[in-house]
């Protein structure tokens, strides 16, 4: 845009001060150029003010909002989880706690109990290897409380799914 154009466009909007009003509506009258731009430039300007503008429908949000939902409802969080290395995780898990209760079991002094079969069902050249110099016992404790705590976030998450009404979409 050129310099006439500003002008001309300031003083169409309303944006000059009135000793600039004055001195344009004076070129306006008294130079050509000027006066044909302003022409051009008024009739541009009822153009645009003829204009509508297009606006959204009613439900224009609604419908954007609704898709939004609709989108995020199709992909659940629980979907991404795959259950096979939630299966891995359990199983290691059973496995190392059966380990060590037939470990709790077999180092128990049973001399002192009244089961004298078992000592006999047991081989006389059975040895449970020596484990104690890997783990000691703050370990042990450690790994036992871990899997109480895990034990308990478990039920509390099977008890809450079954509380949990179903949504009615």
């Amino acid at each position: 845009m050129n310099n006439i154009e500003e002008t001309l466009w300031n003083y169409i909007d309303g944006n000059c001060t009135p000793d600039e009003q004055s001195a344009i509506s004076k070129l306006i009258a008294g130079d050509e150029a000027y006066r044909i731009k302003y022409q051009e430039l008024l009739a541009l300007n009822k153009e645009f003010a003829a204009i509508e503008l297009d606006e959204p429908p009613m439900a224009f949000t609604y419908n954007v909002i609704e898709a939004i939902r609709t989108e995020q409802a199709q992909v659940p969080l629980k979907a991404a989880i795959n259950k096979r290395i939630i299966m891995g995780i359990t199983i290691f898990f059973v496995l190392t706690l059966t380990g060590f209760l037939i470990y709790a079991l077999t180092s128990m002094n049973w001399s002192g109990q009244s089961i004298p079969d078992l000592a006999v069902k047991v081989p006389a050249n059975f040895k449970m290897p020596d484990v104690s110099a890997h783990i000691s016992k703050p370990v042990v404790e450690g790994f036992m409380f871990f899997d109480v705590v895990l034990a308990l976030y478990l039920f509390d998450t099977f008890l809450r799914r079954k509380n949990v009404p179903k949504q009615v979409n």
